[in-house]
């Protein structure tokens, strides 16, 4: 399979993926619209056997945390420090607003690194999931969007997962929405030879030889099922909350053609992925958190980087430069 990117005469710019602001139509906002499943996914139906029994498998494995040998403290805390590390640095802010949005820039090194981390949560390679989240923005709660749950609830939380859709089918599919990502040499070797899944192999390793220097057989497993298989259940989940429920449940600050909402729950536990609605209002912007109670862990995590002087050209929200012009 050929993974050249084909060339163009134009980067495609993250405007190209906005949706228009306006105020959706009184069937979205009370939930009576229903959509259909993506064209691009039903004509064939084919199931994506890779998540179908993938995501199951993971969450079986998950389920060992039950049983009290797989227990210790340390693989409990890793497990939380996981949520933050891989979750939060690889996918909200690299996967999301660095890499999809570019509302900041980072030096190469520290974007890969994020970037790697980000491929240890099981979420598909960077381009796939960049892919994604701007078709998902380019056509949000219409047809063409991957994972509305105007579809149904279960559709846009993970059921959309299970199904291939031939727009990020493979690499020679997705790379049009990410040939300004695949240009760099260390994102098109991701998707070769399924390397990503290496690298999640290669942690899965690395937790247990740790654990078994330290502690023997029983801690490094401990350390497996809490700091990897847990952690990537829980992790899957806050993401996938973003697209479900904040299409679904919350308020919103600004009239958009779409059904994004601010939910206060996803808001805290996705670490600021949850003030939905700010976001699509905004989509360039590096903080989600628009209100001074809108609490954005990922948003504070790149301004102590802007301050440490590690990133540059950080996007704020335009509001804030208004709301400051009015004073």
């Amino acid at each position: 399979m050929s993974t050249e990117v084909v060339s163009d005469e134009q980067t495609l710019a993250d405007d190209e993926y906005t949706t228009a602001q306006k105020e959706p139509s009184e069937e979205k906002k009370s939930g009576g619209w229903k959509l259909p499943w993506p064209e691009t996914t039903i004509d064939p139906t084919l199931i994506r056997w890779r998540y179908a029994l993938g995501i199951p498998l993971i969450h079986l494995l998950a389920c060992m945390a039950f049983l009290p040998w797989f227990f210790s403290w340390t693989g409990v805390v890793l497990s939380v420090l996981g949520l933050y590390v891989f979750g939060t640095l690889g996918v909200n802010l690299c996967y999301h607003r660095l890499l999809t949005h570019q509302g900041f820039v980072a030096p190469k090194w520290l974007e890969h690194f994020f970037a790697v981390l980000g491929v240890c949560t099981m979420q598909d390679t960077p381009a796939c999931w960049v892919s994604m989240h701007r078709i998902h923005h380019k056509y949000s709660d219409n047809q063409p969007d991957p994972h509305s749950p105007l579809v149904n609830f279960f559709w846009g939380h993970c059921g959309w997962l299970m199904y291939i859709n031939r727009d990020f089918r493979n690499v020679n599919y997705y790379q049009k929405y990410t040939r300004d990502l695949l240009r760099d040499p260390f994102y098109m070797k991701l998707e070769r030879n399924e390397r990503w899944i290496q690298i999640y192999a290669a942690s899965i390793l690395l937790f247990f030889l740790a654990g078994y220097a330290i502690g023997g057989t029983q801690f490094g497993l401990s350390l497996v099922v809490w700091g990897v298989f847990v952690r990537t259940v829980v992790t899957w989940h806050i993401t996938w909350s973003v697209n479900s429920f904040t299409h679904i449940w919350g308020y919103r600050n600004y009239e958009t053609d779409d059904n994004s909402r601010n939910n206060i729950l996803v808001g805290l536990w996705a670490n600021g992925e949850g003030w939905h609605n700010n976001h699509h209002a905004d989509q360039r912007a590096a903080a989600h958190g628009h209100k001074w109670w809108e609490l954005d862990v990922t948003w504070l995590t790149i301004r102590l980087l802007e301050k440490l002087g590690v990133v540059k050209n950080v996007v704020r929200p335009k509001i804030w430069a208004a709301n400051a012009g009015d004073k």
